[in-house]
Parts: structure tokens; sequence; C-alpha cells
């Protein structure tokens, strides 16, 4: 059982899969600070396969805080998805970048 203290501290995630259809990478945010990663299956000869995982980049990592969510778009074609914070109506696209998950700058 995890004591009052320790479950304030717990991060609260949140999970979606990008919406484009041949991509099966899935981002994670931290719904209190806005950070954002992504992993993805990746095929390793002689084994069942690898999970890929992308770490924060540049603008991905903690936010002030707040409530963050994520949202995809319905484009087909979009390896991206959208950092929204619920309190102030900022919005960021999100998206792997290299060998990392990239944010834009937030806006509204």
């Amino acid at each position: 059982m995890i004591c009052t203290a320790e479950a304030a501290l717990a991060a609260n995630y949140v999970f979606l899969s990008a919406p484009e259809i041949d991509l099966n990478r899935v981002y994670r945010l931290d719904s209190a600070t806005g950070e954002v990663g992504a992993c993805q299956y990746g095929l390793k000869e002689g084994t069942v396969g690898v999970t890929l995982c992308y770490p924060p980049g540049e603008g991905a990592g903690p936010q002030p805080p707040s409530d963050y969510s994520l949202v995809a778009s319905h484009h087909e074609h979009e390896g991206g998805v959208f950092r929204v914070d619920q309190r102030t109506g900022m919005i960021s696209i999100c998206y792997v970048l290299n060998e990392a998950v990239v944010c834009t700058p937030q806006a509204r």
C-alpha cells in the first residue's frame, strides 16, 4: 500500500498511440510535468524483438506544473501527437527526431 506522501509524488502517466497507421509507436506523458517520451517495437535477430524507447529531448522535458494530456490527430500519416495543457489551453506538437522526442514551443 502506498502512503499518502508517496502517492502525491507518484507520476500519473497518459499513453497514446501515434496516429500514423504503419507506425507502432506509443507516446508516454507525465500528466503533472508534461514530460513526453515514446517507445516502439524493434526487430533484433535471434530474439522476439526489443522495445526501443526515446527519451525526452528539446522541448519534451518537464514543463511548468499543470494538468497535461495527449491528443492525436486523425491524419493517417502523422507520427506525432499534441501535448495539451488542460489549464492554460497551450498546445505543443511532439514527435521523434533522431534518437529523442522533441516538442515545439507551447502556443495557443
